[in-house]
């Protein structure tokens, strides 16, 4: 299927995320990647910049952002890493630190991270830290990071013993979001990144989890009114709980919902076995089922969250085979420990939340318990 097609036509308005000085706009709709140049022209003196990506996505996407940034003045360099979480290490930093240098890049030369989550957190990484900081561009190509991770400057790696521990928080100049790339993605990638997308309905938006109750096919068939329109939503809500907590001081750690058990199962099965949307599905189910568990939601709640994600089909069960103990262990490393307890992102309802703190034993033994009750 043919990807985007250089576009110079004005785009539908941007949403801000206000951060003072630090504000930046997130660009949502079609061909947006044919806009990459004008963009980072308005945004940053043209010279010398790189385009982080992986071989997949640049053999799709690379010659358009390319194009577009040389028809501007810029001199673009092409740096690749790994496709796959189990490279957002610190092998694939390193890589783009060489180039980066190999290339001469100066403190005003930006980074564009072309790419999904494990793309756009090495770039962001890389530009926070290169010559202690250089500006760079989000150009997210999958759900999940169209959604999340390109919106809010969480930047990081992985440490073989969990997920993102090392990392800054470091805001994009740009985020542009090019619908039209989802129509190439891997179906298994699309319904990953629905995972994030119903998450924000749970913890946020009691409307939008209902939209998504009532067009989940005509999301998944990727029909561009709909993809829009929620994509916009999520990053809307995203925007808004970054505006109030830009570093996770407080309320955006509700955000990690389903990403405390997510995390965990993704680090003790060395990332390879679930992808990140797949292992924050289950999290989902499992963190609504010790919800319900400690009597704070009804199991009205599970129930909905649940059949959206099956219907989706996402896996929404902790495998039997997982180690429970391991499992524990990987949770006393959530960077959302304090004093020993997980600060624990609970549902109340559809769209409410609140946090109660709970021993990393204790969230596993009540999502098993809540799993062996039905709930």
């Amino acid at each position: 299927m043919t990807g985007p097609v250089i576009n110079r036509s004005v785009s539908p308005a941007p949403i801000v995320v206000g951060l003072g000085d630090r504000s930046y706009p997130i660009v949502i709709g079609e061909a947006i990647l044919g806009q990459t140049g004008l963009w980072a022209r308005k945004l940053c003196p043209p010279g010398k910049c790189a385009v982080v990506t992986n071989p997949i996505v640049g053999a799709l996407y690379a010659d358009i952002v390319m194009q577009s940034l040389l028809s501007e003045g810029f001199e673009p360099v092409r740096v690749d890493v790994p496709d796959g979480e189990e490279h957002k290490n610190l092998a694939s930093l390193s890589l783009i630190y060489d180039a980066l240098v190999d290339a001469a890049l100066e403190r005003s030369s930006p980074l564009l991270a072309l790419g999904g989550g494990v793309v756009g957190d090495l770039a962001g990484f890389a530009a926070a830290t290169y010559l202690r900081g250089i500006p760079y561009l989000q150009l997210p190509t999958t759900l999940l990071a169209q959604v999340d991770s390109s919106v809010g400057g969480k930047t990081g790696i992985d440490h073989p013993r969990g997920k993102n521990l090392i990392g800054a928080f470091y805001q994009p100049r740009a985020v542009l979001i090019d619908v039209s790339t989802l129509r190439t993605l891997p179906r298994r990638q699309l319904l990953a990144g629905f995972a994030e997308v119903a998450k924000y309905g749970a913890i946020l938006d009691a409307e939008l989890f209902a939209l998504l109750e009532q067009k989940l096919a005509q999301f998944l068939a990727l029909e561009a009114e709909v993809v829009t329109q929620v994509i916009r939503r999520c990053c809307e809500l995203k925007a808004a709980v970054v505006e109030r907590d830009e570093r996770e001081a407080g309320e955006r750690a509700v955000l990690n919902f389903g990403h405390t058990i997510g995390h965990a199962l993704e680090s003790i099965t060395s990332y390879q076995r679930f992808l990140h949307g797949e292992a924050v599905a289950i999290g989902m189910v499992a963190e609504a089922r010790v919800s319900a568990a400690l009597g704070l939601c009804p199991l009205e709640v599970v129930t909905r969250l649940r059949s959206l994600l099956e219907r989706a089909g996402l896996p929404v069960n902790l495998p039997d085979d997982v180690d429970r103990a391991q499992l524990a262990a990987a949770i006393e490393l959530d960077k959302k420990v304090q004093g020993g307890r997980v600060k624990f992102v609970a549902l109340e309802a559809l769209g409410k939340t609140r946090f109660v703190f709970l021993r990393n034993e204790e969230i596993v033994e009540l999502a098993d318990r809540g799993a062996t009750g039905n709930v």
